[in-house]
């Protein structure tokens, strides 16, 4: 009786004497078609030029195999992989809360974290909380959603009209920026700041450090707007 214990199934392509067919279609160093050769002219012509036989077309009958350098293969398709996941985006939904009765300073500290998340290429979800007999006046927040998207309608625009959701009215800015465009443009910035660093041989350590740790934030582990968003929404909900 058959029995799986668990062990991970190799993606590897077989290679070499792990290539177990009695012939093969051989495709040479530069991609030229040798034809249908038997496994071992293959096997053979692989150590006249100092390669590996590499079966890269294993449901094909026969099998499809290639003659190449099998570690510089693996190499740069790790490169490459690596390189895409670099410039990969993820799609981030931010949140932001405010009261329908805000103050002015609180309201600027949080328009500020929105305008910070949008130049990062981040969505925001623009939450108005309303508590007691502030419900019965929903326009007040519906006129403060308003406000808010046109003071950042340079950066963004209503992805998502405001709805009434409970006790809350929730509005959704989309950026006008694509992630992927707003990260290379934190990349150009940091690699700036660097090289006036490196030209400015006065300048304090510390102050370089400081706008290096900036730019590698937006990049994506934690932004300045993030840690300060916490605080702030302490401040308004009391």
């Amino acid at each position: 009786m058959w029995c799986y214990r668990g062990g991970s199934i190799s993606t590897e392509p077989r290679i070499n004497d792990r290539i177990r067919v009695p012939e093969v279609r051989l495709v040479g160093p530069s991609g030229e078609q040798v034809g249908i050769v038997p496994l071992a002219k293959a096997l053979e012509l692989a150590q006249e030029y100092d390669l590996d036989l590499v079966e890269v077309a294993a449901s094909a009958r026969p099998p499809v195999c290639k003659l190449m350098d099998y570690g510089k293969f693996k190499y740069e398709s790790a490169m490459k992989a690596r390189e895409a996941r670099k410039n990969q985006a993820h799609t981030v939904i931010k949140e932001m809360k405010l009261r329908p009765k805000i103050d002015p300073h609180d309201y600027d500290t949080k328009k500020g974290h929105v305008v910070r998340f949008l130049k990062q290429g981040d969505k925001v979800k623009i939450t108005i909380m309303f508590r007691g007999r502030e419900q019965s006046r929903p326009e007040l927040g519906y006129r403060l959603l308003q406000r808010l998207a046109t003071d950042v309608e340079d950066l963004g625009f209503i992805e998502s009209n405001p709805k009434q959701d409970g006790r809350n009215m929730i509005m959704v800015l989309g950026p006008h920026k694509k992630k992927t465009e707003a990260m290379a443009e934190a990349r150009e910035a940091q690699a700036a700041r660097k090289a006036e660093a490196k030209a400015n041989p006065g300048r304090s350590q510390n102050a370089a450090d400081d706008d290096i740790a900036e730019g590698e934030a937006v990049e994506g582990e934690i932004t300045e707007a993030e840690s300060a968003e916490a605080p702030a929404e302490a401040s308004a909900e009391a």
